[in-house]
């Protein structure tokens, strides 16, 4: 934990998804943007960048994956930077520029509890997709395994749904 004078660190979980951003933006306004400078955190954005397929990278020499490894690999690493860009543009529209944002290689669960415990977090916050009970048990959740991976608090935050 951080030493009385220095911030606590929040680790924000930021991707691809509309989820993703909304949950950044709820984040800032509630605990950023009321107190500029003075605010309670340290705000670490995380982004988990995905690996190439395995297919890909496995299909060795002079076959069919060594020719487009180079392409996935600058097209993962493309869209890491629109997401980060993304993010630091969210950020700057609430007048938070205090920000670390960090863009690393692997799965989502992995990164975001080592990212909690490389700098001791206080709260990790992830947004929600909203999937059902099936979906989730079948592709997974990365907020259900870090709410009970993560060595900290973790609040997942869910963009309201839309009545019609």
């Amino acid at each position: 934990m951080a030493s009385s004078s220095e911030k606590a660190v929040m680790v924000l979980a930021i991707d691809e998804h509309e989820h993703s951003s909304y949950a950044l933006g709820w984040t800032l306004d509630r605990f950023f943007t009321p107190f500029g400078s003075d605010a309670p955190f340290k705000l670490v954005l995380v982004n988990a960048k995905s690996s190439p397929p395995v297919a890909v990278s496995m299909a060795g020499p002079g076959a069919l994956g060594t020719e487009f490894f180079p392409t996935v690999e600058v097209q993962l690493k493309q869209l890491a930077d629109q997401i980060t860009e993304k993010a630091r543009q969210i950020c700057a529209s609430k007048l938070v520029h205090e920000v670390a944002v960090e863009v690393i290689e692997g799965d989502a669960r992995n990164v975001l509890c080592d990212a909690v415990e490389r700098h001791q977090a206080s709260v990790l916050v992830l947004g929600s997709h909203g999937y059902g009970a099936i979906k989730r048990a079948v592709i997974g959740s990365v907020s259900d395994h870090c709410a009970h991976h993560a060595r900290c608090s973790v609040m997942i935050v869910k963009k309201p749904k839309i009545k019609r």
